[in-house]
């Protein structure tokens, strides 16, 4: 198969398809730059949770569950407040009771532009951006300028994603990011649920109090914990609510891997989900864990970051000066 890119409708939305390197990706940029669809036809893997028969507006009404969104402010913040050290916003509480914080951010359902798109010998890629100023309505909470831009390559080893955020105004931009990965379970065609298993770099435990929020306080690994360390957890069939920890890095082929492993116990392929440095957590979550998919999330900071009174090197807060720019990196690929 050549390597190719082009512009189709699928299901009432306008998305960038790629193949290459027997992978093939559609990235539905109308709708926050979602990989809707990772699919390794030569091994027969379906990366993320996908549905053919879905209408756009089904991923539109619920973009955090489908496919790979990148959300921009992820997770929680308490009563919607957030802090930076020249400012304080105050987000809409979008998470009613009992919790009552904002969630989740806004970029993963805007209409992002696509800047270029193509293909060679080696790859194809599509480069996508959203222009985050006055118009969008959000901005009346966030009145920070920023310009985020994603870069997608498809290749035999697998999709890259870059990401990177430019500060354009005049205050520091607080930043935090996570990927909402929603992973279809069986991904290996004719799998079945009961054989994946799931490995995550877990180093301590991060405690949530009832609000789904940090209480500072972290802990050591109990068995139920450690299932996860040892790749003997079963992501699905069983419910998994924000299962949160300090990430560490692991193995993979007797290689430093900074990133989640699902394997297929039958087939024994492996889908595999590396990170840059800069996502130092994980959150695992699975919707009840009978809706055939899960959600190993990195995260760049911990929930509700910029309210803690932890340092940035304990809870990954961080801002960009004016001017300046963050980037993040990720990689997903099938291993036999």
């Amino acid at each position: 198969m050549n390597n190719s890119t082009q512009l189709i409708n699928w299901n009432g939305t306008t998305c960038v398809r790629l193949q290459a390197g027997g992978y093939e990706a559609l990235i539905a940029y109308e709708i926050g730059s979602n990989v809707i669809r990772l699919r390794d036809n030569t091994n027969g893997v379906e990366f993320f949770r996908f549905d053919p028969d879905n209408s756009a507006d089904v991923i539109r009404n619920s973009p955090e569950v489908w496919g790979l969104p990148t959300l921009y402010l992820p997770n929680r913040f308490a009563d919607g407040v957030l802090k930076t050290s020249d400012n304080e916003y105050h987000l809409p509480v979008n998470e009613g009771a009992p919790y009552f914080n904002h969630i989740h951010g806004f970029i993963h359902k805007r209409v992002h532009e696509v800047v270029e798109h193509g293909a060679d010998s080696n790859c194809a890629w599509v480069k996508t951006r959203y222009v985050y100023d006055e118009n969008d309505e959000f901005f009346q909470y966030l009145p920070v300028r920023f310009v985020a831009e994603y870069t997608f390559t498809l290749s035999e080893n697998g999709m890259d994603q870059d990401i990177k955020f430019t500060n354009v105004s005049d205050k520091v931009l607080p930043m935090s990011l996570a990927s909402h990965t929603a992973i279809k379970a069986p991904f290996v065609d004719g799998g079945k649920e009961s054989d994946i298993r799931l490995t995550v770099p877990a180093g301590r435990r991060c405690e949530l109090n009832e609000r789904w929020l940090p209480t500072e306080r972290t802990k050591s690994l109990t068995m139920y914990d450690l299932e996860y360390k040892t790749g003997s957890k079963c992501p699905v069939l069983q419910d998994i609510n924000n299962d949160m920890y300090t990430g560490e890095t692991a193995e993979l082929d007797h290689e430093k891997f900074h990133g989640i492993i699902a394997e297929d116990l039958a087939s024994g392929k492996k889908l595999c989900y590396q990170v840059s440095d800069e996502y130092m957590f994980w959150i695992i979550w699975n919707d009840g864990g009978f809706n055939h998919y899960f959600c190993p999330e990195p995260m760049t900071a911990m929930i509700n970051a910029a309210n803690l009174s932890l340092s940035g090197e304990a809870s990954g807060k961080r801002e960009i000066k004016p001017g300046e720019e963050f980037t993040a990196h990720q990689r997903f690929f099938t291993k036999l």
